[in-house]
């Protein structure tokens, strides 16, 4: 069994024009690869854990191959001739299952497959070639982030086995703001305040490895309601921790925004995440 231990990483994804305009973020996700790689090689398999596969109990995706989904509506075509097409793992979805099983959780597995937008978009931009095996695992948006801590924490030996957990979501996310006045603002916007003091307070708090305040963020981070009306684009955040470990602070890789308000801010978890960062260079942030 491959040995590359790998450290689990949360993206934000954005809006799914992204994958025609990259903006600063596409930049960043291209330079994610080579990282990976040189922290010792290619994850034989991805574990994606998307703000956009939602189910009511964990549920691992076990087909042996992944069609792209295009999961959104109203945008121009050429977005919606992208192709991101993955074979499946099943081998390792069955060892996702028995993982969760052991660890005390509900789990289920489906024959099913299909990579929604917020897993395709990113990693056709990490491994344009869609030749790392990728298993999605649907999780359920009514769990605590403790929970979904634990629920990382049950799949934190597949990061010493060569298997990479990619947490996708957003760092923020208001659509609300986004459309307020009636039509997309400029991808470079000015950032709103509350999406700053959000942002920066995220941050200061990773690097003080206040898993507390992280933990209890809808009550302690500043305009957490107006930054996530609802949870789901950052509960995937906690998956990745999880992974991680709570002995290394969280490491920001990428520090992003689009629209004024919509976080690209991508981070690392455990104790390789300081060697990832170092691999990405100056240019990360």
């Amino acid at each position: 069994m491959d040995t590359v231990s790998l450290p689990p990483v949360f993206v934000s994804h954005g809006s799914p024009m992204t994958a025609l305009e990259p903006g600063t973020t596409g930049p960043f996700w291209q330079r994610l690869g080579p990282a990976l790689q040189a922290l010792g090689g290619r994850p034989r398999a991805i574990v994606a854990v998307s703000a956009h596969t939602l189910t009511r109990e964990p549920m691992v995706l076990a087909a042996a191959r992944h069609d792209t989904v295009h999961d959104f509506g109203g945008f121009p075509p050429a977005l919606y001739r992208l192709r991101y097409d993955s074979d499946g793992a099943p081998e390792l979805a069955m060892r996702i299952e028995r993982l969760l099983a052991d660890s005390g959780m509900p789990v289920q597995q489906s024959a099913s497959g299909g990579l929604d937008h917020g897993i395709w978009i990113p990693l056709r931009m990490v491994y344009p070639d869609a030749d790392v095996p990728i298993v999605p695992l649907g999780w359920p948006p009514q769990w605590s982030p403790a929970q979904l801590f634990a629920l990382g924490q049950a799949l934190a030996p597949l990061t010493r086995e060569g298997v990479w957990i990619l947490a996708s979501g957003s760092i923020t996310h208001n659509l609300g703001l986004v459309f307020q006045h009636g039509g997309t603002p400029p991808l470079d916007a000015p950032e709103v305040p509350a999406s700053a003091a959000f942002r920066n307070w995220w941050a200061q708090h990773c690097a003080r490895a206040d898993w507390p305040a992280l933990l209890d963020y809808r009550l302690q981070a500043p305009a957490a309601g107006d930054m996530h009306p609802t949870d789901e684009h950052l509960l995937p955040w906690f998956v990745a921790a999880g992974a991680g470990g709570s002995t290394a602070p969280p490491h920001r890789l990428h520090d992003g925004l689009t629209y004024g308000c919509l976080g690209m801010d991508a981070f690392a978890f455990g104790p390789r995440g300081t060697d990832l960062a170092a691999a990405l260079g100056p240019a990360s942030i």
